[in-house]
């Protein structure tokens, strides 16, 4: 007899090993239908995995942060599949969840384009429509988000990649792809969230754009976003791994207000803004931000 403890506390029995998805379909159709992953006595694991003995468990959704960031695993793992598919000739480097989405590097011959770009988003949504099966070749094994790689099955495409991961690509639902960046060694960024709704509002112009200067910021980055989105200012995170002139440029005519953030704006806890016309308000701690923007009648909360 196998003892699952269950989050609210209470505890189920069962007689014979059983796997996350089979526990989540046993408690209800529309909880096992939303699973994306499980957590067995705190470990992120497949809906694949095998619970054996007894366990404390947790089913995760995409409405949680850890969902949310095995959706945009996954769609980085489906955007492997597809460029393969698309340009066989591609050389598969390394992908993963970014901030609001996810990004895929890879080397070819030349330089993809915007057309490329949206060629590659219709290969995409055709991988969700036929619906195809996501699993480790090794299911009992468990796993831990940024921990070990692992052999991955998509259909009968394989890749190396950090899980656990959605069990079927109909679960990607809600993505789009938004940029690509170099030459040779070229990389493909896109966002994704738990439904269309989510993704139509993270389409919408942003009070704020958040740039990182480089790849040591972007957790702080991420949280300044999410502190700023908390008092109802739309904001966004440029997390790309681009010159942060570049991204400045890009989107200073777009925005009402940059917030800049390097290492010493880490270090310190606080971040730089400026607004689209050029002018520079300096440094502030994040708390101070908030206030400041909420004076500026941008926050809704």
């Amino acid at each position: 007899m196998i003892q699952i403890t269950l989050t609210d506390g209470s505890l189920r029995e069962y007689d014979q090993p059983l796997s996350v998805y089979e526990l989540a379909a046993s408690i209800g159709v529309g909880l096992a239908k939303a699973a994306v992953a499980g957590r067995v006595d705190g470990v992120l694991v497949d809906c694949a995995f095998l619970i054996e003995a007894d366990a404390r468990v947790s089913i995760v959704t995409p409405q949680e942060p850890d969902g949310l960031e095995i959706l945009r695993r996954s769609c980085a793992l489906m955007l492997s599949m597809a460029v393969k598919q698309l340009y066989p000739r591609a050389q598969l480097q390394i992908g993963s969840a970014l901030g609001d989405g996810f990004f895929y590097e890879f080397t070819y011959e030349r330089p993809l384009t915007l057309v490329d770009l949206a060629i590659i988003e219709a290969r995409m949504k055709t991988l969700v429509a036929t619906n195809h099966s996501i699993r480790r070749r090794d299911p009992s094994l468990r796993s831990t988000p940024f921990e070990t790689l692992s052999p991955y099955l998509m259909g009968n495409f394989e890749c190396v990649t950090v899980g656990p991961h959605v069990p079927a690509t109909r679960v990607l639902q809600a993505f789009a792809l938004d940029h690509i960046s170099g030459t040779s060694s070229q990389r493909i960024y896109g966002t994704c969230w738990s439904c269309q709704k989510e993704l139509e509002h993270w389409r919408a112009p942003p009070h704020v754009i958040v740039v990182s200067m480089d790849d040591r910021q972007l957790a702080y980055a991420q949280s300044v976003t999410e502190a700023l989105r908390r008092i109802g200012v739309r904001a966004t995170a440029d997390l790309r791994h681009e010159k942060v002139r570049h991204k400045i440029r890009e989107h200073s005519q777009n925005v009402p207000y940059l917030v800049v953030i390097g290492e010493k704006e880490k270090e310190g806890g606080f971040v730089s803004i400026r607004s689209r016309t050029g002018e520079d308000f300096g440094r502030m701690a994040v708390e101070t931000v908030c206030e400041w923007l909420k004076s500026k009648g941008l926050a809704r909360v």
